[in-house]
């Protein structure tokens, strides 16, 4: 009941909102209806990822491959994290769209962003995740950075997709110091940079005390993989023994 009560109220605002500020596709400007901010021809349209991809990192590749494989990047690496599972291939809209998340405060994009960030859940790897309600875990930001964007944006798509999925979700990691931006470093200076970077959060504590199955952590973007390792590295010391990484875009 609660959960109708908390549907027809969400129905409700977006109704009354889109009367009072009438929305409009956020790529193609046409108008929209019901909470919505991306048109469905622009959602579909965005580039995703299809097989064959590498089975660790996701980077999609060209040729005949029939078999699952490991790219020859992700051979000499070793990862906390069993695999990553992005959606998106990087284009110039959906560069644009994460941009416009992260530094725009264009924070009614995240909604649409996590249904598409979903799909990852129909790759058939993560099934066991669903099944089992492992919990969704969000890349966390230094505070002084969120406090100047006002929000984390891997908080918002995270929130949205454990309500479109109906998983757990917690603020289980805390970026214990401020570092520089990762844009223009290769993954050596990355991990680097990230070093000892997060920690378990009160939150996390009262997590991990429930025992649970599984951890995925969820971003914006998956590069490196410098980030996801780090988080993943934290996940692995505290004996999260099936830990997974999902991102909307693959960079």
């Amino acid at each position: 009941m609660k959960h109708l009560d908390s549907h027809f109220f969400r129905r409700t605002l977006h109704r009354v909102l889109d009367f009072v500020y009438p929305p409009e596709c956020e790529l193609c400007q046409v108008p929209l209806a019901n909470g919505m901010y991306l048109c469905s021809t622009c959602q579909n349209a965005l580039p995703r990822i299809q097989a064959p991809f590498c089975e660790r990192c996701g980077e999609m590749f060209e040729g005949n491959i029939e078999s699952n494989f490991i790219c020859p990047n992700c051979t000499t690496l070793k990862y906390d994290f069993a695999f990553c599972r992005p959606v998106l291939l990087s284009s110039e809209p959906a560069r644009d769209l994460i941009h416009k998340l992260k530094y725009a405060r264009s924070i009614h994009l995240a909604a649409d962003l996590a249904r598409i960030t979903a799909e990852a859940f129909d790759d058939p790897r993560l099934h066991q995740a669903r099944k089992e309600k492992w919990t969704l875990i969000p890349v966390p930001l230094h505070w002084s950075r969120e406090q100047k964007r006002f929000y984390n944006q891997s908080r918002e798509l995270t929130k949205h997709l454990a309500r479109e999925l109906s998983l757990p979700w917690c603020d289980a990691l805390v970026r214990r110091r401020a570092t520089m931006t990762q844009t223009a470093l290769n993954r050596q200076h990355r991990l680097k940079n990230l070093k000892d970077c997060f920690s378990l959060s009160s939150k996390g504590k009262k997590w991990r005390e429930s025992k649970p199955s599984g951890a995925i952590v969820i971003d914006d973007v998956f590069t490196t993989g410098a980030t996801a390792q780090e988080c993943s590295s934290v996940l692995r010391k505290i004996g999260i023994e099936n830990r997974v990484v999902v991102t909307l875009m693959r960079g």
